[in-house]
């Protein structure tokens, strides 16, 4: 595909390749601007229902103009080639940037707020995205995330019972256990849609909760040594603490994801836009410092407890200070002094 022109975009270099198909890099030779072209597999587009419904979602994705989602511009084919034209965004994927100890805290609520934001919008206007995970998040040099491939998981959707196959749990895609990446996006499923359920919104917000307990651990809040023992764990298992992989995790950050990852939708957040303002909250109390961590409120610090120990000591010490003061037999001449009367006194007598 290198050097080929698809009508007016000049293949360029390959930038990818998922489920969903293979991402170039091109040139739009009519704007003159490079662009991302998506080239969607012919199994995906051969059902015209399923091709319908996907065209109809990429749409009202292309509809949503918001500066943290990656803009479609054209749903074209040519050559009996299926593609999708869109903003081309220079920058790493989130996979591409999880370590194994995960992000630093500043970055995590950075680009979590910018990802709520855009989920927001999407989710606004009726769109799942339904397929949350670090490969479909990028991060431009700036820090500006841009959520990738809304209304593309409409392609593999599938009637589905539970453990059966379901809508992005693709056999083409194989595990990878290099240092940031996952065992396919079954991790990322929500229950309702591991078990081949209708999803909403708050499936998306199990996706994220998922995404964030990972920027944060560097940890998959789900994982199995299988697919279908990673469902088994997002359908019976609650994941390790935040705290415990990270103590000095912001206690309301644990809170946050927890929530999020509730087997049952009705005890997430029922609305994106409250995430958002949660998150926002946080970020800022991390920024001025005052983020309490998880672990803060049932521990004391070492220095608060030394201080405490400190203020005992003296304390004990002047009481005991007192008492033998009380008790100390005087010397039988003492020394007149004028300012401690009582003993002139007594020398008088």
């Amino acid at each position: 595909m290198i050097g080929r022109t698809i009508l007016h975009y000049e293949i360029v270099e390959t930038l990818g390749r998922g489920g969903m198909g293979v991402v170039y890099k091109a040139r739009d030779t009519h704007l003159d601007r490079f662009v991302a072209i998506k080239v969607l597999p012919p199994e995906k587009v051969a059902d015209p229902e399923r091709k319908r419904r996907f065209v109809q979602e990429a749409k009202a994705a292309s509809a949503l103009n918001h500066p943290n989602i990656v803009h479609i511009y054209d749903i074209a084919e040519a050559g009996g080639i299926q593609f999708i034209a869109m903003e081309y965004v220079p920058g790493k994927t989130l996979d591409q940037m999880i370590g194994r100890k995960g992000l630093r805290l500043n970055e995590t609520l950075k680009y979590a707020v910018q990802i709520a934001d855009a989920l927001a919008k999407a989710h606004a206007a009726g769109i799942v995205h339904r397929d949350l995970k670090p490969s479909n998040v990028m991060v431009t040099t700036d820090g500006l995330v841009k959520v990738l491939d809304f209304g593309l998981a409409k392609l593999s959707e599938r009637t589905t019972g539970e453990f059966g196959e379901t809508a992005t749990m693709r056999e083409e895609e194989k595990p990878d256990t290099a240092e940031g990446t996952i065992v396919g996006t079954v991790a990322y499923m929500s229950p309702e849609q591991a078990e081949g359920k209708p999803v909403d919104a708050r499936s998306d917000l199990f996706a994220f909760g998922s995404l964030l307990y990972e920027m944060v651990t560097g940890q998959h809040a789900f994982h199995g040594d299988s697919k279908l023992s990673t469902l088994s764990a997002i359908l019976k298992e609650d994941p390790i603490p935040v705290s415990a992989a990270v103590p000095d995790a912001p206690r309301d950050l644990e809170k946050i994801i927890a929530r999020c990852l509730r087997k049952d939708p009705a005890r997430r957040f029922q609305h994106t836009d409250d995430l958002k303002i949660a998150l926002s909250e946080l970020k800022e109390e991390s920024d001025s410092g005052t983020a309490v961590g998880a672990q803060t409120s049932a521990h004391p610090t070492k220095a608060i407890h030394m201080v405490r120990i400190t203020a005992r000591s003296s304390l004990g010490f002047q009481m005991a200070n007192g008492w033998l003061s009380r008790t100390r037999p005087l010397p039988a001449n003492p020394t007149p002094c004028f300012c401690c009367p009582w003993r002139a006194v007594r020398k008088q007598g």
